[in-house]
């Protein structure tokens, strides 16, 4: 009697209430921390260097002229979502020359962001791909990565790719591995800026994973979320995509929009599947439909209309290159202050691995019990990993990181 009073007697009864995720935790802890010297370096989201959200210019022009524009509509979108910001979604990631797109051997469709796009191609996969069910992921990779492969039903398994005494690449490690994965495994790449290790092969390197992908019937899966946020040009963050592709082979790509044009609340992203003929790329796209269709039916207006406008436009996607580029170039710049703080600090161990790591995250070395003291400590948040976001670091914030990381390391020890 007593039970029933407390539940009420529902037909949920048995269902237990787990842990919240980390990193959102996280995000409520700091939201309600008093603090006035608080820092978020947890969540993955470019700020300006006072870390309120950023919003690039060429996307808020944009904005605007859409909402003036009387033609526009709000009805449902196809399947596949819109047109032109799929055509130019694969330009963007293959580049316009790329014979894969004239030979109409791409299909892309519209999806929910990074994450969504890769959710469809792994329930695509599922149902369409007999070879193998199992995905290969690195080891760190993004936390969400596992649990969108293995929604679909996917299983998972991993590569050795960061080593923690470079705090480098393990290259031998990820070549020995992915040479005894089954033939016809898939293996999840990141494209470039590695979340969350900021470490990235080398082409040379890429190349050597292509021809050992290749000779082992491997299926190759990229996920592109920060293209430009390495070299700060977005078709020097491609190559390592395009590289796969000159070669005729077959691969699918994710596309999010979210880092690289400020959108993230809008969820943007495309999925790309690479196929041999026009005609195998005919069918992909037909059953791909039928994976949309039952989960979301049809993709957003708004988010993805901005993309296709500043994509298609000379000037507007000069301008959004530039803005990049800019971006980019802070993110260089907050790795060498951190760097040189922390040297001038004098703080035990050696830290020139954060100017070598690229892209918008560094694995700073810190271990699960600094990063917790430097919580409690100095308010500073993020994961437990020691992941730091470069992006959500700004001159005035840097002495108070440093601060904490020599308490922490002195107080500490590493690792």
């Amino acid at each position: 009697m007593e039970m029933e009073s407390r539940d009420g007697g529902s037909v949920f009864a048995h269902i237990l209430k787990v842990p919240e995720v980390p990193l959102y935790a996280m995000q409520v802890a700091y939201g309600k921390d008093p603090s006035p010297l608080k820092l978020n370096l947890g969540f993955g989201v470019y700020r300006t260097e006072d870390g309120k959200p950023f919003l690039l210019n060429v996307v808020r022009r944009v904005e605007r002229l859409l909402v003036n524009d009387m033609s526009n509509f709000k009805e449902y979108l196809p399947i596949t979502g819109i047109a032109e910001f799929n055509r130019w979604s694969a330009r963007l990631i293959l580049g316009a020359d790329s014979p894969a797109i004239k030979e109409n051997r791409v299909t892309t469709v519209q999806c929910l962001s990074g994450s969504g796009s890769l959710r469809i191609g792994a329930e695509f996969l599922a149902k369409h791909y007999p070879q193998h069910h199992t995905v290969y992921m690195s080891q760190p990779t993004y936390g969400n990565h596992p649990n969108l492969f293995s929604a679909a039903g996917l299983a998972i398994k991993t590569y050795r790719y960061y080593d923690p005494g470079t705090c480098g690449l393990d290259f031998q490690g990820m070549l020995e591995d992915l040479q005894s994965a089954p033939s016809g495994a898939i293996v999840l790449l990141q494209a470039c800026a590695h979340n969350p290790t900021g470490v990235d092969p080398t082409i040379p390197q890429w190349e050597q994973i292509r021809q050992l992908m290749r000779s082992k019937g491997l299926l190759p899966f990229f996920d592109s979320a920060y293209q430009g946020f390495v070299s700060g040009n977005l078709d020097e963050d491609a190559k390592s995509i395009r590289l796969f592709v000159s070669d005729g082979g077959e691969c699918l790509i994710a596309q999010s929009y979210s880092k690289i044009m400020g959108l993230y609340g809008e969820r943007v992203g495309a999925l790309s599947i690479v196929c041999k003929t026009a005609e195998v790329a005919s069918h992909v796209e037909s059953q791909l439909k039928l994976v949309i269709r039952p989960m979301y039916s049809n993709p957003p207006i708004h988010g993805a209309a901005i993309a296709a406008a500043i994509l298609k436009d000379r000037d507007l996607y000069n301008e959004w290159s530039i803005e990049v580029k800019a971006m980019n170039d802070r993110l260089i710049s907050m790795r060498q202050r951190l760097f040189n703080a922390l040297c001038d600090k004098g703080t035990p161990g050696d830290w020139s691995h954060i100017t070598k790591h690229v892209g918008m995250f560094t694995f700073s070395g810190l271990n699960p019990e600094q990063v917790a003291f430097m919580t409690k400590e100095y308010h500073i948040y993020m994961p437990s990993d020691g992941r730091i976001n470069m992006a959500g670091l700004g001159p005035k914030t840097v002495p108070h990181l440093v601060d904490a990381i020599h308490a922490a390391v002195t107080t500490l020890c590493l690792n």
